[in-house]
């Protein structure tokens, strides 16, 4: 619950912010279809945040709401307690729904930016950023990636100026009851 409460706190000041923006220097794909990205993505690699820190086996779930927006469900396994961890969210775009620039809310009217930067043609990994270099993620459609993907997305990461030696390769493997 104390993660739980930190993430909603730290979301909170980010979110306050209104930070929707995109960092210097990245772009949003354009070529972007929302049908395509729904359902499930394993986080591969990210930087850490205090509302992921010690969380293994993430997901990011995402599917549509009666609005016209994106529903996000996020879920970790927190190894120290023994226990998941979840959180639901909405996104809607910032500007045309070809555009990989979405804004998403985990409470409260108070949005982050999420920047899809790069997208696989079959939609099997995504690099995406938040509204600055503190927040980068490799999102996959499986709970592993090849080591040439790995390293693609650490050179593109040290190329947009995220920094690439403090990225945490996510552990995927599934628990013993699982």
């Amino acid at each position: 619950m104390k993660n739980l409460a930190g993430l909603l706190l730290l979301l909170c000041s980010l979110l306050a912010a209104s930070c929707t923006g995109v960092p210097e220097g990245v772009a949003p794909i354009d070529d972007f279809t929302l049908d395509r990205y729904l359902g499930k993505w394993y986080e591969i690699a990210r930087l850490d945040h205090s509302f992921e820190r010690g969380l293994s086996r993430v997901t990011a779930e995402y599917s549509l709401r009666d609005d016209g927006g994106v529903k996000v469900v996020n879920r970790g396994f927190d190894a120290e307690r023994a226990r998941w961890q979840q959180s639901e969210g909405k996104a809607y775009f910032v500007g045309a729904p070809n555009v990989g620039h979405l804004k998403v809310s985990f409470f409260g009217p108070f949005y982050g930016s999420y920047v899809i930067f790069e997208l696989d043609d079959d939609y099997r990994y995504a690099m995406v950023s938040g509204p600055d270099r503190s927040y980068l993620w490799l999102l996959s459609r499986t709970p592993t990636v090849d080591a040439s993907l790995k390293q693609r997305f650490l050179q593109r990461a040290a190329e947009l100026g995220f920094d690439a030696d403090a990225l945490i390769f996510v552990e995927q493997s599934p628990l013993p009851t699982e």
